[in-house]
């Protein structure tokens, strides 16, 4: 795969402000850099036409910043909101790292979106592949290794590899081994970023990529899709278990758990307050057909997707990835959690 009211926004703002102040917590961790897919990525898919990268088109950037700016989403994604969280700005994207030089100092965002573990048919800029740009960003003095020491990186897999591993025929009798070699691959790439100087390396587990409106969808969105989530599962078990092999204290390398939050969401189950959204399964933006997508037009130009009034009301802006409301609201669930790991 890739809040919403002044208030709200003010409010995580102030939130994000007391967050990082203080000492050896969160305070202290002054870059960010970020791998993973189109559920992080803020632009580095590039311009690369509406049927690839539909991130640079209407309606996508609708709600902020009012414009598409390469963010799978119709406003700010994860990235964003933990970059708040931090008390810096979101950090770059690799592709455009001459062009804003001064978010620098916050760190940069490598994730792509198609981006998997392993290559996938849609993109082969993979984790390892993201790694070796990061590693020659600092070979080359952009992050000095000196200035690693207050860094934080984020890696966020949303299951691309999934969808590859079931479209090249898949299944329950092989997916133990496809997991095991995602796990063995994963490894590799934290105990490189920790060899780099990196402090701390947070990983989340994979969405419950059954609930998404594309598995959904078979249901009329009445419920989520059993294989997916239970795909989803099994690879939580498994990161699990190789975070703790790599740190069994989870003090440098720690897992955030984004399946929970998330399909609480889609079962409208939030509590304590927290935001209960009134289309918690159906897109923002639905396609018309079965094999288009949000924002597709046709050679007339006429929109092909119904876009809905209010991004806010939905958890999910397209197929896949969630509206600013969505990621606001997952991203509460998840406060204390970082705060936790990032305090140790």
């Amino acid at each position: 795969y890739v809040v919403c009211v002044a208030a709200v926004q003010v409010s995580n703002a102030e939130k994000s402000s007391s967050d990082s102040g203080g000492g050896g917590g969160v305070g202290r961790y002054k870059k960010l850099f970020v791998f993973g897919d189109s559920y992080v990525d803020t632009g580095n898919l590039g311009k690369l036409g509406r049927d690839f990268a539909r991130s640079w088109y209407y309606p996508y950037g609708i709600t902020f910043p009012g414009k598409p700016s390469g963010r799978f989403s119709d406003g700010r994604v994860f990235t964003d909101f933990l970059a708040a969280f931090l008390g810096i700005r979101s950090p770059v994207p690799y592709k455009y790292r001459r062009a804003a030089r001064s978010l620098l100092p916050h760190g940069m965002n490598f994730a792509v979106g198609g981006a998997g573990i392993l290559d996938t048919d849609f993109h082969r800029h993979n984790l390892s592949a993201q790694i070796t740009t990061f590693e020659q960003q600092v070979a080359q003095g952009v992050f000095p290794r000196s200035g690693l020491a207050v860094s934080l990186a984020f890696i966020f897999m949303s299951g691309n590899d999934f969808e590859d591993f079931a479209a090249h025929g898949g299944g329950v009798g092989t997916v133990g081994p496809f997991i095991s070699k995602l796990m063995l691959n994963l490894k590799k790439g934290i105990l490189r970023l920790r060899n780099l100087g990196v402090p701390k390396v947070l990983v989340t587990n994979m969405q419950p990529i059954g609930c998404t409106p594309e598995r959904a969808r078979a249901a009329n969105y009445t419920d989520c899709d059993f294989a997916g989530n239970f795909a989803a599962s099994l690879y939580a078990e498994a990161l699990t278990a190789m975070i703790s092999e790599v740190d069994p204290t989870n003090a440098t390398v720690g897992v955030l758990n984004v399946f929970d939050p998330i399909k609480n969401a889609v079962n409208s189950e939030h509590a304590h307050g927290r935001k209960v959204f009134k289309h918690p399964r159906t897109p923002c933006c639905d396609r018309f057909y079965s094999d288009g997508y949000c924002g597709q037009i046709d050679k007339n130009g006429a929109y092909l997707f119904r876009l809905c009034e209010n991004p806010e009301d939905h958890f999910y802006w397209d197929d896949v990835h969630l509206t600013q409301a969505g990621w606001a609201a997952v991203f509460e669930h998840l406060r204390d959690p970082i705060r936790r790991f990032l305090s140790q």
